[in-house]
């Protein structure tokens, strides 16, 4: 079987603090996938998605505040191209507004966007609606709405690759933000059927008593946010954080496929579908 390129994604672990200090000290927003989905069915996930051709063709950098293409390949310098690096960080914020409906960015002001206000709340769940059926496309909302994306709020966590066994394969750049006030999430009932705030320690016991599945790139990161204090402490370790891919493998067992991490520590099922194992 030849070995499937993958195709570069981006996806966003959006947080806010828990309101109840007995459940958490933050929680994370998770997306359950569908389950004809061929990538990842039935699996909480965080939103995002694989990056369009559109994400890199250089319209947005007037857009991004705090950012560049040159600091966007200074922080991913193994994309193709400094412009594909911003399209990471376009494709992050583009993705989570088609599929939750939160749009992370400025207006003209400089505060941050808020859906607190009924009508722009409409007008924005219009803007997804076109944008979802390839009536518009990001720039132009930011254009008629004066918006800048608040890309300096967005900081890079992980890098993860789908194993090379996978028909499906992603290169997928792992992200991290604050939640912006005053939007609220809402799946958007085709790729996804449900959404959930939980935190990170939540997660994993749902996944121990298996009534939470998710694939290993996302168990693992659950792991490593529930280490983390606040909010704050998880964004100011990415400023130190020595970014490496993490090329996860498939291995048979127990006739079918578990993903396992690279030295063979951790697993979990596989991501896709690839029917039984020969042994």
């Amino acid at each position: 079987m030849p070995v499937v390129h993958p195709r570069n994604a981006s996806t966003l672990i959006l947080m806010r603090p828990c309101r109840d200090k007995v459940r958490g000290v933050f929680e994370v927003l998770m997306v359950l996938r569908h389950p004809t989905n061929k990538f990842a069915p039935e699996a909480y996930v965080f939103p995002g998605g694989a990056l369009d051709p559109g994400d890199c063709n250089g319209l947005y950098e007037p857009f991004c505040h705090g950012l560049d293409r040159r600091r966007a390949a200074r922080s991913i310098p193994d994309m193709p191209g400094p412009e594909h690096s911003l399209g990471a960080w376009i494709a992050v914020v583009r993705e989570c507004f088609e599929e939750v409906g939160i749009l992370p960015a400025y207006t003209s002001d400089g505060a941050l966007l808020s859906f607190s206000s009924a009508a722009t709340a409409a007008r924005f769940r219009q803007h997804r609606r076109d944008l979802n059926a390839r009536k518009i496309t990001l720039d132009q909302i930011l254009q008629i709405e004066n918006l800048r994306l608040a890309t300096d709020r967005i900081f890079y966590y992980s890098h993860w690759i789908t194993p090379e066994l996978s028909p499906i394969r992603y290169d997928v750049r792992f992200f991290v933000t604050i939640a912006p006030e005053y939007q609220h999430p809402q799946h958007d009932e085709h790729e996804l059927t449900d959404h959930i705030w939980i935190t990170p320690q939540e997660a994993l016991a749902a996944n121990g008593c298996n009534n939470f599945f998710m694939v290993l790139p996302t168990l693992m990161t659950m792991r490593e946010l529930s280490f983390f204090k606040t909010t704050r402490d998880v964004m100011v370790s990415t400023q130190y954080k020595s970014i490496s891919p993490i090329l996860t493998r498939l291995i048979p067992r127990n006739k079918d496929y578990v993903e396992i991490m690279p030295d063979g520590a951790h697993f979990a099922p596989s991501p896709v579908c690839l029917g039984p194992s020969e042994s």
